[in-house]
């Protein structure tokens, strides 16, 4: 019985059946005269190049979405042998381009969960994670971080070791090309969603005055609205969102009683910064053994290195005596809104994401050349770039270089500057 329940809701079906309710559905052969002549439905033409590839002949009312894969070549054993119904056109280079058509009933759905897929990449980590450190309050920030890579490190290698295949195409329409490399289980976007609404809310509790439902209710409803957004781009079983949602909450239960034990060992023990540092190059650096080239590596190698240098600049930090602590009983009032607040507020995040970007470039470069010069390859060759003693090293440097400029050396300049 739990068996057929784990099959059925690994179903594909279930995701497309989503999907065509949500008004997405696929744009299958045949239906382009119909649709031009009869279908009321509005129409947009988008093309995504593939690497090599040098563009792709649109035709006017369709969305395209690519399916192509790393390196330009198709993986068809992970959905079951079908690659899904695309057209190929021949470009001026040996190359080809590869190309699923969708049709979009619903643009107001398309682009809330659109935008709400965002939340769980990279953009969002690099943005929200630190306004946090910055503007809200690093007691938030620090625990954010800590359950934040931990969680995302479960859920990356449980991918690479399960090895289960995301939902096939058809009847699953696929919105997302960066990482269909990827395994499925269980969804990170699900995970860090999950994590990081009820980390925040939990944090608050007792520190902050504010109405306890309404803080659930916003967490409930951020990370519902992520989860489902794995449904509807069809990167997603419902399985694997469900195990997403179930491995967060698992370990925010567990874990919840010693956050305070953590924080404190990570703010005056001399010994866990080195022990962050060594433990996220190693996890890294040995991470499940990929049997075809993704992305999960590099995204987990970006997280670790992220949560290394937040654990040596939060320490940093305490040591300066810059560690934020509010002044007055708990839990504290929230400020109102005023135009100085959010003049301060906007300055202190520009300028931390311009020092941010600045950090990502010069320590990119810098390990690239040195790793270069070291195993004498050329840098310029992207697959040189993918192979383990490269892509570890570089990207572990460049993220915790981040991580320390954002928590430690960023506040010292705010507080050099009156910030």
């Amino acid at each position: 019985m739990a068996l057929e329940l784990v099959k059925s809701l690994q179903d594909p079906q279930l995701v497309a059946q989503f999907q065509r309710s949500c008004g997405l559905t696929l744009h299958l052969k045949g239906e382009a005269n119909g649709a031009a002549s009869g279908h009321s439905t509005a129409y947009r033409a988008s093309t995504e190049k593939t690497a090599g590839g040098k563009g792709v002949p649109q035709e006017n009312g369709h969305i395209y979405s690519n399916g192509s894969y790393a390196n330009g070549t198709h993986r068809q054993g992970l959905n079951n042998g079908n690659i899904g119904l695309q057209e190929t056109y021949a470009t001026t280079s040996s190359h080809q381009e590869q190309v699923r058509k969708y049709v979009v009933h619903n643009y107001l759905l398309y682009y809330i969960f659109k935008f709400a897929a965002a939340l769980g990449q990279e953009i969002f980590y690099i943005t929200f994670l630190p306004f946090t450190f910055w503007n809200i309050d690093s007691f938030i920030a620090r625990r954010l971080v800590v359950v934040w890579c931990i969680v995302m490190y479960i859920g990356q290698a449980s991918k690479d070791l399960l090895k289960w295949p995301r939902p096939s195409s058809p009847p699953v329409v696929k919105l997302e090309t960066r990482v269909e490399a990827e395994y499925g289980m269980p969804s990170t976007h699900a995970i860090a969603a999950t994590a990081i609404s009820f980390t925040f809310l939990l944090a608050s509790i007792g520190r902050y005055q504010f109405p306890l439902v309404l803080g659930f209710i916003a967490a409930l409803c951020l990370s519902t609205l992520v989860s489902l957004s794995r449904l509807y781009t069809g990167m997603h079983t419902v399985l694997d969102v469900i195990c997403g949602v179930s491995i967060a909450l698992f370990f925010l239960a567990a874990t919840f009683p010693v956050w305070h034990f953590i924080d404190h060992q990570l703010l005056t023990n001399s010994i866990c910064p080195v022990i962050a540092v060594t433990a996220g190059f190693l996890l890294s650096y040995n991470y499940p053994k990929l049997d075809h080239y993704s992305t999960t590596r590099a995204d987990t190698t970006v997280i670790l290195g992220v949560g290394a240098g937040t654990c040596v600049g939060v320490w940093l930090t305490n040591q300066l005596g810059l560690t934020y602590t509010p002044a007055g009983d708990f839990p504290l009032t929230i400020p109102p809104i005023t135009f100085n607040l959010l003049l301060k507020v906007i300055l202190r995040f520009i300028l931390g994401v311009f020092l941010l970007v600045v950090t990502r470039y010069v320590a990119k470069t810098l390990s690239l050349k040195a790793l270069g010069s070291w195993y004498k390859v050329s840098m310029h060759d992207q697959l040189v770039k993918q192979r383990l003693e490269i892509e570890v090293p570089y990207k572990y440097v460049t993220y915790t270089s981040i991580g320390i400029v954002a928590t430690a050396i960023v506040p010292w300049l705010y507080h050099m500057l009156d910030l």
